[in-house]
């Protein structure tokens, strides 16, 4: 140890990281292997661990460069799996400019003996995060670091020092390479939904205006009653009984409706009918895909005491015949409904103007969504059934599944239903990885994103308690195994449930329903709607204008091209100013390079004629791209 390196070190972390400079202080110098320094023959100090070199004993300094000339020019943070003696770490701080810095590392200990020899007083007071290992789980903490920060991750790994924690080191790859994919997937599913969802939002809109919100309903299984004017605090703790749509829940069928005697029934519209004839009606049914084949799940569904809580944009027939609850007219098949805080810009646009109607978590699955609702209840506790979210015994979904039916329905002699059940097997990258009650199962990168979602969620509430029936199912920390008999042990409550659920509807339902509050609701609408029309009408009339001037201005002079520079930057200020600006860029296709929105234009004084014309060509395709999408939001609301 460097005589006054560890405190001046140790100073510094006090001050940015004292959490961590609390577990360090009391970390021993040797965790869990033989740590040990000697001196390159550079004169700068070498690690060795386990009976391996983790630096070079040449040059440690110059390895450290070597590794980071391999970082790219992106903006996401840069990961380092490995930290030694921390070389590699300075050298990409060096290169990476402002981009945050994630260091993983297993072993407590191995950071520690390098603040005893190094001096990282710059590296510590710069943009970065460490993630160490020492508890089980805690290679799954790489995923809440890079929600920090946005952009994809880039990876600089010490190959020699995760050979002595390989499967921890593999782990915490998996999360990185699970968060660096939900771009590419949420892009994939913005090109081929996109429109989709902005037509089911336009036929939907009338629904933000006429239903309540599951804000109403935020905490009230915390809650008692209703008593003049408040909600009186008791006692209460209802569990949830979520029933998701994994193979798995074949097995919870027969348990169903002695299991719904005792806690609060959240379905999912894929688990729905399977419920229904098990004779259960759940107290909430959520559908949020806006997909015509999704909302198939809900034919013949006749739940007169579920209330469906919906996404705006949902396929429009889920929310058809949802009148106020005093009209005349009702022909949905559910009791009521309730929308979720949408995710789009569009429905974000009309509701912050009319009604706010509360957030819950999107994970891409239907399941975190609910889950999210039933934690937005206030349970304290979720049962789970069919999250297995893998193929145990190479199933996909339970026994009778929309997905079954209709691949048994259209099968021919050759495209028979097993063709597509080897697709959904094979076609989303799939992989081993550990089940719940300890062997393995198969699951793809998909599903794996669904369970990261889930983890982090089970991180983030630690207070709720997660039990999940799905023993063959993909392992998820925070996840408890259980049995049906578990949840059975507890008392019955149904009429409690009926009547705690009914005070809740009547209360909030009144309130918004109420003829002065509906009225208002409607003003508000109005107002909301022209203001999106005109907007977009402004925004497609200066993006018209301003494509049309760049692509005249790519065969004029130099005099000209200036002068349509300065239009240029006008139509930027419009654009960037209005109120509609993200609802009209919601379907922007993704430009073939950085430069076509043009932030900083070339000198037509000085650039040469080529990069001008570039300029002015990519210019001209960005304004007509977003032309094109504000005039089919135009399209889609008359």
């Amino acid at each position: 140890m460097k005589e006054g390196v560890w405190e001046d070190n140790i100073r510094v972390l006090r001050e940015q990281f004292p959490a961590l400079a609390a577990q360090l202080e009391g970390a021993p110098d040797d965790d869990g292997g033989d740590i040990r320094v000697e001196m390159a023959s550079s004169g700068e100090p070498a690690m060795a661990a386990g009976g391996i070199h983790v630096n070079s004993m040449r040059d440690p300094v110059r390895e450290g460069r070597r590794a980071a000339e391999a970082l790219g020019t992106g903006d996401g943070p840069v990961v380092i799996l490995g930290f030694a003696l921390g070389y590699a770490a300075e050298a990409a701080a060096e290169k990476a400019g402002d981009r945050a810095l994630i260091v993983v590392e297993c072993r407590k200990g191995m950071l520690r003996k390098a603040l005893e020899v190094r001096d990282l007083r710059e590296l510590l007071r710069r943009r970065i995060v460490f993630v160490l290992g020492g508890n089980d789980g805690s290679a799954a903490v790489v995923m809440e670091a890079l929600r920090l920060f946005a952009g994809k991750p880039e990876i600089i790994r010490n190959r020699a020092l995760i050979t002595l924690d390989s499967e921890w080191y593999a782990e915490a790859e998996r999360h990185i390479e699970t968060w660096a994919s939900r771009d590419a997937v949420n892009q994939a599913t913005l090109k081929r939904f996109g429109k989709r969802w902005v037509r089911n939002l336009a036929a939907n809109m009338e629904a933000i205006r006429d239903l309540p919100g599951v804000g109403r309903l935020a905490g009230v299984l915390a809650q008692s009653s209703w008593n003049q004017g408040s909600w009186d605090q008791g006692p209460w703790d209802f569990p949830v009984l979520l029933a998701a749509a994994g193979p798995s829940l074949d097995g919870i069928v027969p348990y169903l409706p002695a299991l719904a005697e005792r806690c609060v029934v959240v379905a999912v519209d894929t688990s729905l009918n399977l419920i229904l004839k098990a004779g259960v009606d759940p107290d909430f049914a959520l559908v949020v895909d806006p997909q015509y084949w999704n909302i198939r799940h809900l034919d013949r569904a006749n739940a007169p005491k579920t209330c469906l809580i919906a996404e705006s944009a949902v396929y429009p027939s889920a929310l058809r015949g949802f009148q106020p609850l005093n009209a005349a007219l009702k022909a949905a098949a559910f009791e009521r409904a309730y929308l979720c805080g949408s995710v789009f810009p569009l429905g974000r646009f009309i509701e912050e103007r009319v009604d706010p109607k509360g957030a819950l978590g999107a994970g891409g699955s239907v399941a975190t969504t609910a889950w999210d609702f039933a934690r937005l209840l206030g349970a304290s506790s979720i049962w789970i059934a069919g999250l297995d979210l893998s193929f145990p015994g190479l199933k996909t979904h339970f026994k009778g599944a929309l997905f079954e039916t209709r691949a048994l329905a259209e099968s021919y002699r050759l495209g028979p239903a097993e063709t597509r059940s080897v697709h959904a097997l094979r076609d989303g990258l799939p992989f081993s990885a550990p089940s719940a009650d300890g062997g393995a199962v198969l699951t793809d990168r998909r599903l794996s994103l669904y369970a990261a979602w889930f983890e982090h969620r089970f991180r983030r509430y630690p207070a709720i308690r997660n039990y999940s029936f799905s023993a063959g199912g993909l392992s998820i920390p925070g996840l408890i195994p259980a049995k049906p008999q578990d949840l059975l042990a507890l008392p019955p409550r149904r009429e409690e449930i009926h009547q705690r659920l009914g005070e809740i509807f009547a209360h909030s339902e009144g309130d918004f329903y109420q003829t002065g509050e509906a009225a208002a609701r409607a003003e508000r609408y109005g107002a909301a709607r022209r203001e999106l029309l005109f907007g977009l009408e402004q925004v497609h009339a200066v993006a018209e204008k301003a494509a049309g001037l760049a692509e005249e201005a790519r065969t004029a002079g130099k005099t000209a091209q200036r002068r349509v520079l300065a239009e240029l930057d006008e139509a930027n200020r419009v654009i960037t100013t209005s109120a509609v600006k993200d609802v009209a860029g919601f379907l922007f296709p993704p430009m073939e390079e950085p430069q076509a929105q043009a932030a900083t234009p070339p000198e037509a004084s000085a650039a040469p004629e080529a990069a001008m014309s570039r300029y002015l060509e990519l210019s001209a395709r960005f304004y007509r791209a977003l032309a094109e999408t504000a005039d089919y939001h135009l399209e889609a609301l008359s």
